[in-house]
């Protein structure tokens, strides 16, 4: 079978979507990011899913890649990464405070906590950005479709506007390594 035609129907669709994104969503997002980092306060990212690694992906990136040579390195922590304390919260209390649970024992006022939800309306992520945002803490969030409750929600968000799944977390996975990649060979 010749799959060609659907190659470059998703291929030319996706680079559209690049060509599309806000450039402004995405500096604004790097500029809180540093933020962050000059104040030596934290990051915590999560996801679900596909959003699940590419938070972990982040976390790589901006600790060894971005950090390495910096002064002020990078305090990133994602949230989906402790399976044991993510499956003891999820079967005693509930899947929709997986993420929230965490933060309440760690986040403290000014650290920044981003959210990657395709939808935009994971609970999990939702009851972690609100945690978030009624404690002090920063909120952005990566988000595809019509941006779901997260778009509202957080302080600031980077919007993928298409509903299909595999193009919304193609875009936030590249945007992971565009941003890594400006910061890493930025001066400090």
């Amino acid at each position: 079978m010749n799959y060609i035609p659907q190659i470059e129907d998703y291929l030319n669709t996706e680079i559209e979507i690049l060509r599309r994104l806000d450039r402004q969503q995405i500096n604004t997002l790097m500029e809180m990011m540093e933020k962050t980092r000059r104040e030596e306060k934290r990051i915590f990212i999560c996801g679900n899913g596909g959003s699940a690694a590419t938070a972990s992906h982040f976390v790589c990136d901006f600790m060894k890649g971005v950090s390495l040579d910096q002064t002020v390195k990078y305090d990133f922590e994602c949230l989906n990464d402790n399976t044991p304390l993510l499956m003891a919260v999820a079967n005693d209390i509930g899947y929709n405070q997986v993420f929230e649970m965490p933060l309440r024992a760690k986040l403290h006022p000014g650290d920044l906590v981003i959210g990657i939800s395709g939808s935009g309306n994971s609970e999990n992520v939702v009851r972690a950005i609100r945690y978030a945002k009624d404690h002090g803490g920063r909120t952005a969030v990566l988000v595809g479709y019509s941006g779901g409750k997260l778009l509202e929600l957080a302080d600031h968000a980077v919007h993928v506007r298409i509903d299909n799944m595999q193009i919304v977390e193609d875009v936030h996975m590249i945007l992971d390594h565009l941003m890594m990649y400006i910061l890493a060979h930025c001066p400090e």
